[in-house]
């Protein structure tokens, strides 16, 4: 299993800092949201950074750690530049970047309630589907022709091609168990899990099990072993505890541990606090 951290916020510049200490306390991977402007009953605007131009400060601040969004609400973007923002900090990071995707808050994030983009849920899965077609035609680095629903290309290349490959990984908000969700994601790199159930708690170890058993039987058998993703929190000083959360999530087929604080009461101290303790390996 590998460790990465989701940051809950921060300037660019203290993002870059914080990633250099990721870096240098052995954490594997270390994220960024990607929103405009959250906002809901119980949590009034917080300032928002544009999340490329951070990442772009925590490439250079790094050599090694994988950076990325976590995540990026692919319906209200336009494909082609987030294809070419993408291609951009990835070249800078020396390959070092994944994009991880999603429907997006609809609700939650002005970027689309409060500027009118699509908020029903069919049309942003039909949205984030045509999108994800589109990136990956556009980083093979070849004309690229697409005639969907929401989008028409006509031979469009965009250049330089990624130094990853076949491509920069791209990772999936998957719903468990709800099929189409789970397909779709199974059709890509990774499957950042979240319960169907309504609740707002982590998938349980059980939850991975049936997920890998499920991706197991319905992913293409050319491809590699899908990386499974969990988000959750592990206690600060407790290391023995904390590896023993995880160590139950990779013996269930997890491949990636996101460590995500975001209730806390002063979360970027608590930041810097739980990246200078180390990941919490199993």
């Amino acid at each position: 299993m590998r460790y990465a951290f989701v940051l809950p916020g921060g300037d660019p510049l203290t993002c870059a800092a914080l990633a250099a200490e990721a870096e240098a306390a052995g954490w594997d991977g270390i994220f960024v949201p990607d929103c405009i402007s959250i906002e809901t009953a119980d949590v009034p605007p917080s300032p928002a950074y544009d999340p490329w131009v951070t990442l772009a400060a925590m490439a250079m601040r790094t050599r090694s750690i994988r950076i990325g969004t976590l995540v990026t609400p692919v319906p209200r973007r336009r494909p082609w530049k987030l294809a070419q923002e993408a291609v951009s900090l990835e070249h800078l990071s020396g390959g070092r970047l994944t994009l991880a995707v999603g429907l997006g808050a609809a609700q939650d994030d002005g970027g689309f309630s409060k500027v009118g983009e699509p908020l029903d849920l069919r049309t942003r899965a039909e949205l984030l589907d045509e999108g994800l077609e589109l990136l990956a035609g556009l980083w093979t680095g070849q004309p690229f022709t697409f005639h969907g629903s929401h989008y028409q290309v006509e031979g469009l290349t965009l250049l330089p091609k990624p130094v990853q490959s076949p491509r920069i990984p791209v990772w999936v908000v998957g719903v468990w168990p709800r099929p189409k969700s789970m397909l779709r994601a199974l059709r890509w790199d990774g499957v950042v899990l979240q319960k169907g159930d309504g609740s707002a708690g982590r998938p349980s170890p059980g939850d991975v099990a049936a997920m890998r058993a499920y991706a197991e039987s319905h992913r293409k058998s050319d491809l590699p072993p899908v990386d499974i993703v969990v988000e959750g929190e592990t206690p600060v000083l407790d290391a023995r505890e904390s590896g023993a959360v995880t160590r139950s999530y990779a013996e269930a087929g997890a491949t990636w541990w996101v460590e995500s604080r975001w209730a806390s009461p002063d979360p970027l101290v608590d930041a810097h606090d739980r990246i200078h303790a180390g990941p919490p390996r199993a």
